[in-house]
């Protein structure tokens, strides 16, 4: 008899109990339980005991009675523990194959049913959206459990919390890794209508941002002038974000442009914003004022009817109908952290609190103003004049990039080049490059990996009529460091269960630091002696602005578990106040402003729930990175750093980096970065 490579693995033994009235509970008793774990022990020896109690009491938790009764269960355990090394790993390599085949291609079929709605394919028609809002894994769960597969693993791989991950993980095996990942897969029994209802509204929001647009061209000042160009369609709040921040660069108009955005950001914010005004042109608006006109008169409208909190709560709905069935991360709050995460809310929160309130904060914000001219206004939460970029005209370098990508076909030609610049082997560039697709994004843009080794990752921009603009580029930049991650994490990690990076976080790291290549992949070079302590202040102020809308999201949604019947102008009312409360807290001392409620702008609070946080970990996780290869080959670097698989965060970044994420590094290097960056 083999001995088998769980042998280290901690045990809880717990009793299954009812999770909450009227949701199924298992028919089998501890006794019951306790007498399985004995049979299997004795035939298979005590080395499996770990293995065993865990695996038994947690398939028992899952049974219910249309599974069996007590005795069918116990027949099931002893016909299908898997007790030998050699026949676990066996069990284990065709699970791992098959797992494969169905997730990637049910992420095939996902992506299929949503192109229509994330690309430029003509006009949304309800049909696409109800297409685009089946989730063709939604019977996964239900038909796994029913053909009892879902047991087979739950008996053979169970599942570890995040703290005995944390305990145990540092010295388990890569394969060991492998069996625990295997152990997430089925950890509760979530009905197929409350999941397929979940995609719908995730897919009902995500349209609802995607087709929220601004027609720049309509807007006006008091006077009744235009300032932005008659075809510039803006989506919110990237595209107005991204707009404001280019602005940086206009030395003569930019400070009146850039108000405007923000009378823009307000209006949608508290939702005065007129519906006429929505992904139209057919009226001119003063945001200021709020005034819709037409033929130059002002004429009555009806403001957007807090959609945008009703989508929100639409949401939280969505996913407050699934908590019951998860006994181990009973809200969503705990699915996003400790499952998605897989760091405590309580962790993030704090890590986000403490360098919001660093003295440094205070400091760069100093320095910000004396670099404008002129005080700092709410907006330049997005100051950009950190960057090279800053200093380049916009119209420059939209003039550039179209002349250089004309269309989708001429920047996906160019994507091999692109790696090759950043230190890849024209062989590395070209495979993989061939594993990535661009595609005209009806939005703003994002990435979608693949999941399967014969699949392609997906990299979706806008690209206008006439080429992609700037700010396409810049975006299809970092989703393009996106689509590398999801290609080497997926195509050169070891084994399948490992696939992909710990959290969202990870992969928006690496985002991020292609991202700020993007003016030297143009072929435009920074010279500037400052450039490194430049990038540090830059980093310092996204990870300011965007912790302090990440902690409006998770106090939203605390607030919504506490109010679960609350209405959307309710839901507007908390998050408006929320937003303000933070600012008043964290910004307003740097700012000397007070109730100011920008924070709330965020799209992804409306169309991604509870993942904000990804991006201010993100950040921290690419300075620490950038700091690590500065000195190394970046594209070896890359590819060891994020073939490593899917480890639990702080201990792939201590494989990657030698340090867990900390926000010290960041804060030490700003305060060196003030000193000599004066002006």
């Amino acid at each position: 008899m083999f001995l088998t490579i769980m042998t280290d693995f901690a045990f809880s033994q717990t009793t299954p109990k009812p999770i909450q009235a009227g949701i199924q509970v298992s028919p089998v008793t501890e006794a019951t339980i306790n007498q399985v774990i004995k049979i299997l022990s004795a035939s298979s020896g005590e080395k499996n005991l770990a293995r065993i109690q865990k695996g038994v009491t947690q398939a028992a938790s899952l049974w219910r009675e249309t599974d069996g009764n007590e005795q069918d269960f116990a027949a099931f355990c002893s016909g299908n523990f898997m007790p030998t090394e050699t026949g676990l790993d066996t069990l284990f390599i065709r699970l791992q194959n098959y797992f494969e085949l169905m997730f990637g291609t049910y992420n095939k079929l996902s992506v299929s049913l949503k192109e229509t709605i994330h690309l430029e394919n003509g006009t949304l028609l309800p049909i696409d959206e109800m297409f685009g809002g089946y989730e063709p894994s939604a019977h996964f769960t239900d038909d796994f459990f029913q053909n009892k597969i879902a047991f087979v693993v739950v008996l053979n791989f169970p599942f570890y919390s995040l703290g005995e991950k944390t305990t145990l993980g540092t010295n388990w095996t890569r394969k060991q890794w492998a069996y625990a990942r295997m152990g997430d897969i089925f950890t509760s029994r979530v009905p197929a209508n409350l999941l397929l209802k979940a995609a719908e509204t995730l897919t009902a929001a995500d349209t609802y941002i995607s087709a929220y647009n601004i027609y720049m061209g309509n807007l006006t000042d008091s006077k009744g002038k235009t300032w932005f160009p008659k075809d510039m369609k803006l989506i919110t709040h990237w595209g107005l974000r991204d707009e404001l921040k280019s602005n940086y660069s206009d030395k003569q108009n930019g400070i009146i442009k850039q108000k405007m955005i923000y009378s823009v950001m307000k209006r949608i914010i508290d939702q005065s914003i007129p519906q006429q005004i929505i992904n139209n042109d057919t009226y001119l608006w003063n945001p200021e004022t709020n005034t819709l006109l037409q033929n130059r008169k002002s004429v009555p409208f009806s403001p957007e009817p807090d959609t945008r909190y009703a989508t929100l709560l639409n949401n939280f709905q969505a996913m407050k109908a699934i908590d019951p069935y998860n006994p181990n991360y009973p809200d969503f709050i705990s699915r996003a952290f400790d499952a998605g995460l897989e760091i405590s809310q309580a962790d993030v929160e704090k890590l986000f609190t403490d360098f919001i309130s660093s003295p440094q904060v205070k400091e760069v914000g100093k320095l910000i103003s004396k670099r404008l001219g002129r005080n700092i206004e709410p907006f330049d939460i997005w100051y950009d004049g950190f960057k090279s970029r800053s200093s380049i005209s916009a119209g420059l370098l939209d003039e550039k990039v179209k002349n250089k990508y004309p269309d989708r076909n001429a920047f996906e030609k160019d994507l091999p080049k692109i790696l090759i610049k950043l230190g890849f082997s024209p062989a590395k560039a070209a495979y993989l490059t061939s594993k990535i697709q661009v595609d005209p994004a009806r939005g703003s843009g994002h990435a979608w990996g693949a999941q399967m080794k014969n699949d392609k990752a997906h990299l979706r921009t806008r690209i206008g009529n006439n080429g992609m603009d700037y700010k396409g580029y810049n975006i299809a930049i970092h989703e393009f460091g996106h689509n590398v991650e999801q290609t080497l994490s997926l195509y050169d990690v070891d084994y399948y269960m490992l696939n992909g990076v710990p959290n969202t976080a990870f992969t928006e790291a690496l985002a991020f630091i292609f991202q700020k290549r993007d003016l030297e992949l143009l072929g435009i070079n920074d010279d500037n002696p400052q450039k490194e302590h430049l990038m540090v202040l830059d980093n310092f102020w996204a990870c300011y602005e965007i912790m302090g809308v990440s902690l409006v999201d998770m106090k939203v949604w605390k607030w919504m578990y506490q109010h679960p019947d609350a209405t959307p102008a309710q839901c507007k009312q908390t998050v408006i106040s929320t937003a303000k409360e933070i600012w008043n807290l964290y910004y307003a001392p740097v700012f000397g402003t007070y109730d100011e409620p920008i924070l709330a702008i965020y799209s992804h609070m409306i169309d991604n729930p509870l993942y904000l946080s990804a991006y201010p970990v993100g950040h921290l996780i690419d300075f620490q990175i950038e700091n690590h290869i500065r000195d190394k080959n970046f594209a070896s670097e890359t590819e060891r750093i994020y073939t490593q698989g899917r480890l639990i965060p702080q201990l792939w970044m201590k494989k990657a980096v030698g340090s867990e994420i900390s926000i010290q590094p960041l804060l030490k290097a700003a305060t060196e970065a003030l000193k000599v960056v004066t002006k």
